[in-house]
């Protein structure tokens, strides 16, 4: 199964990791993206982006208006929503136009320690 995690940690940790992996040839199993924070997680990964993401989940590609009809939402709004997925590297868009959720599942990993 094709997982994207979503992970809070800093750009150094991000690259270090990265670092070690080419070093050792191995290449991750699951694809990774980082947030610096997890309020710039939850920027991104807002309550209607996860539904969207749900309804693109395993579906393939699709156009956002079709996108939009799964979500029973505004095409304008799915617009808005799709660019920030497209940006923050969770969607791909496909030849036509259209997106694609290219994962399977997510996999969402963060610790939240007192201060």
């Amino acid at each position: 199964m094709k997982t994207v995690v979503l992970e809070v940690r800093s750009p150094a940790e991000t690259m270090a990791e990265f670092a070690q992996s080419w070093k050792s040839g191995r290449p991750q199993r699951v694809g990774r993206i980082s947030f610096a924070t997890p309020e710039l997680l939850w920027e991104v990964l807002t309550a209607k982006r996860w539904e969207l993401l749900k309804a693109l989940c395993g579906a393939g590609p699709m156009s956002i208006r079709e996108a939009a009809r799964r979500v029973e939402r505004d095409v304008k709004a799915v617009h808005g929503d799709v660019t920030a997925l497209l940006n923050a590297g969770l969607l791909d868009r496909v030849e036509g136009g259209g997106v694609e959720f290219p994962f399977e599942a997510i996999k969402v990993e963060f610790v939240l320690q007192a201060a």
